[in-house]
């Protein structure tokens, strides 16, 4: 039998203990504001059983971990046409990069990419009546949690830099593969990256993936076959270029985000969540990788 708790508790040690725990993101004024010495570990099993240490219940923004949140509704929503829009295949680029979208005639190469998360934005918009207030309604449906929020200032700090992803939603549009305006689009896109949520509410939220659909109330949001795929995609494309590594080193579908959170999950086993601020190279979780690697040694629980 695992002592779960003992396993997190050392983790943690050893990861506070470390001198270089990358560099906090910059690029969104509000995110460059976190302290770095945030560590949080929250783990919650198939039976229903949690484990925590650290800042596991301080609040954080997930910014790209939205992105499989978003693609799920989107599936939910209106099924396999997604992929007449968006690729799954991995990029090997950084997750805002243009060229590729450009060559490759406006379809993204998959949803967790910047240009392909925009795409999914466009989706949710044309299929929801209230797009921010109902993806935010799924999400609190998700975790069980009716406290969960869009952070404005984070929304507004990305609205006010985010050049690249203005450039990648013009250039989807020029190929005809956003439906509605470009500004309209963004403010979604912006305030679904600016969600807040603590690693114990997190790791709540994706249980419904780890449950073959079923979230943690018991409630169906997705059919098994698209929680498979979604964990495929996290699997192969979760990490930008950065994602074979993950699946090397780790051996977990996971989606990570510059906020410094990291998500990964066992599907019918477990669920857990990093949140370290300080990022690798790669815009990754410098902390958050190096733990669920220690974390998958340590258990050998991996889908390898």
């Amino acid at each position: 039998m695992l002592d779960f708790q003992a396993i997190l508790n050392a983790i943690y040690n050893k990861g506070i203990a470390a001198k270089n725990k990358g560099t906090v993101a910059t690029y969104i004024p509000e995110l460059a504001e976190v302290d770095i010495n945030n560590f949080g570990i929250h783990l919650r099993t198939a039976q229903g059983e949690e484990f925590g240490v650290g800042d596991d219940n301080k609040l954080f923004s997930i910014q790209s971990i939205s992105k499989v949140l978003a693609l799920s509704k989107a599936m939910a929503l209106i099924g396999e046409d997604i992929w007449k829009r968006v690729d799954v295949e991995p990029s090997g680029d950084p997750f805002n990069h243009l060229s590729q979208l450009e060559l490759e005639n406006g379809i993204p190469r998959n949803p967790l990419i910047n240009s392909g998360a925009i795409v999914i934005s466009d989706i949710l918009i044309s299929n929801l009546k209230n797009p921010k207030e109902d993806f935010l309604s799924y999400i609190r449906d998700l975790a069980g949690d009716e406290s969960i929020q869009y952070n404005l200032d984070v929304a507004n700090s990305e609205k006010a830099t985010g050049f690249k992803n203005y450039a990648a939603a013009y250039l989807l549009k020029s190929f005809k593969n956003l439906q509605n305006p470009v500004e309209e689009v963004l403010d979604f896109y912006f305030h679904q990256c600016a969600i807040e949520m603590t690693c114990s509410q997190l790791t709540k939220t994706f249980f419904f993936l780890s449950n073959q659909g079923k979230c943690i109330l018991n409630k169906v949001h997705l059919r098994k076959s698209q929680a498979k795929r979604i964990n495929a995609i996290m699997l192969t494309c979760g990490f930008y270029d950065e994602a074979g590594e993950f699946a090397f080193e780790v051996g977990l579908p996971g989606k990570s985000g510059v906020g410094g959170g990291i998500v990964a999950l066992l599907p019918d086993q477990f669920v857990i969540t990093c949140w370290s601020p300080g990022l690798n190279a790669k815009g990754n979780s410098k902390l958050g990788m190096l733990a669920l690697e220690e974390f998958t040694t340590q258990t050998k629980l991996s889908i390898f």
